[in-house]
């Protein structure tokens, strides 16, 4: 039988979105159309103006596994070797990592079981990462010959470069309190306790003025690439449009009238 269930499930708690990766037989591995079905729920989220923060999430014993192996395998046979497909998957898959980076929402991960390969990098192109005990991280492709380049380039942006290229080199499994002391991971719960933590996190971010937090996570990013008289000047101009905001002057207001802030989203 055909399992005709969605590859990414939505659901909308209050002003948090929770997109849950479907594909648990098949260890949430990214398939071309798993990608597709992440990148559509992204951009559908990203565009709702009610939802202020966003959980990636996932069904089953691993929150993902990484590339389809089976799938690029099975492309070997084509005519040019796979190699229409397989740059189709890695500019699909690079696509679906920058809009989580972009994406006008902060995105929690919630990881439960491995994180590996593209999973990895999943994970780690997310804003914060809440893991259960027994969670495990790692960027395996060395092992099979084929160097996790692509996760790398969100890896050297969630942790120090050595402990990156060590988790390249070697493709050994980061238990997750070795990942929360590398920063890769924001806060360690017990296990099958990630989903409802992360979901108490993403509350509370969503509590406060929706457009400070995209133009805080936006200034953030844009400053985070630049050398710092640059970085200063960027993060100047987003302070500057920022007290501009409606939002700003309320805020300002509740905390000198020692009252709670009421806010606009604007």
């Amino acid at each position: 039988m055909l399992d005709n269930s969605p590859a990414v499930l939505r659901q909308d708690v209050g002003a948090v979105a929770l997109l849950t990766l479907n594909r648990p037989a098949a260890r949430n591995s990214l398939s071309l159309a798993m990608i597709a079905a992440l990148q559509a729920a992204l951009d559908e989220v990203g565009g709702d103006e009610a939802i202020r923060c966003v959980v990636i999430a996932a069904e089953g014993r691993a929150f993902s596994a990484g590339h389809d192996l089976k799938e690029i395998a099975a492309h070997r046979t084509d005519a040019d070797g796979g190699a229409a497909f397989f740059a189709e998957t890695m500019a699909a898959c690079s696509a679906v990592m920058q809009s989580v980076v972009t994406l006008p929402q902060p995105v929690v991960a919630a990881v439960e079981g491995i994180a590996t390969a593209a999973g990895c990098q999943l994970a780690a192109s997310c804003d914060l990462v809440v893991a259960a005990e027994g969670a495990g991280f790692c960027t395996p492709g060395v092992d099979i010959g084929l160097f996790c380049t692509t996760p790398g380039v969100a890896l050297a942006r969630a942790v120090p470069r050595k402990a990156a290229m060590e988790m390249l080199l070697l493709g050994e499994m980061i238990p997750a309190d070795e990942a929360l002391r590398m920063g890769l991971v924001n806060r360690v719960v017990p296990a099958g306790e990630a989903l409802p933590a992360a979901m108490a996190l993403a509350q509370r971010v969503a509590a406060r003025s929706a457009v400070a937090l995209r133009m805080g996570k936006r200034g953030f990013n844009m400053q985070a690439a630049q050398p710092l008289a640059e970085a200063y000047a960027t993060a100047g101009q987003v302070m500057v449009e920022n007290l501009l905001a409606a939002d700003a002057a309320e805020g300002i207001g509740a905390f000198l009238g020692k009252r709670k802030p009421e806010w606009r989203h604007e």
